[in-house]
């Protein structure tokens, strides 16, 4: 897909344990409705048939209403389903690989610390996920938190597209946009949310105030 910062002014990243009984689809469905510009795929317990079967049926909803499936981590799956994007972490395939059997994807990468931005530099992607920005609940594993002043840091080193995420809801959404991000990504605070419709719409009017 032809890239365009916008897409990723308000991402919305999945949990299927969050999303709870409702399920993946009618969260997501319901975030699109509250002006979810994309929509990151992420399942790290399902195997790779039924990942590949959520991930079509996401592709189905989504393109109509041109929002962007991107997938986490798996370009197999990726691949398979004909999603728009691959986000990978630093452990994960090397972002040249992914843009060599992706050549026209959507390719991000996630940045944890200010120290792998130069390698970062070099590498085809399209935009870094700059996390964890707050301390988050819903990545065991993650790096510590950055703060608004890790994020500055990043921001003042790169003219790449960063997108936001950890611990980010309607009440900081604002200060994250101001502190240099092009957009957040956002799990629990709308996943996990009564009415997930309701929840992007508050953060799309938080971050407006940003300007």
């Amino acid at each position: 897909m032809k890239f365009q910062a916008d897409v990723l002014r308000l991402c919305l990243v999945t949990d299927s344990t969050l999303c709870g009984e409702r399920g993946v689809l009618a969260v997501v469905e319901a975030a699109v409705q509250g002006d979810v510009s994309c929509v990151q795929l992420r399942e790290k317990a399902l195997d790779t048939r039924a990942f590949v079967e959520r991930a079509r049926a996401l592709k189905a909803l989504l393109e109509p209403r041109g929002v962007p499936l991107v997938i986490n981590d798996r370009v197999d799956v990726a691949l398979a389903c004909g999603a728009d994007g691959v986000h990978v972490g630093q452990s994960d395939m090397p972002p040249q690989d992914v843009r060599r059997l992706m050549p026209h994807a959507l390719v991000g990468l996630s940045i944890e610390t200010l120290a792998q931005l130069p390698a970062a530099e070099l590498a085809p992607v399209d935009y870094y996920g700059v996390s964890p920005v707050f301390a988050t609940g819903t990545k065991p594993d993650a790096a510590p938190a950055l703060g608004l002043d890790g994020l500055r840091a990043i921001r003042a080193r790169t003219a790449r597209a960063l997108v936001a995420i950890g611990g980010i809801h309607a009440g900081n959404a604002a200060a994250v946009m101001a502190a240099g991000a092009d957009g957040v990504a956002v799990v629990s605070a709308v996943c996990a949310a009564p009415d997930p419709a309701a929840a992007a719409r508050l953060l799309r009017d938080s971050m407006g105030r940003a300007g």
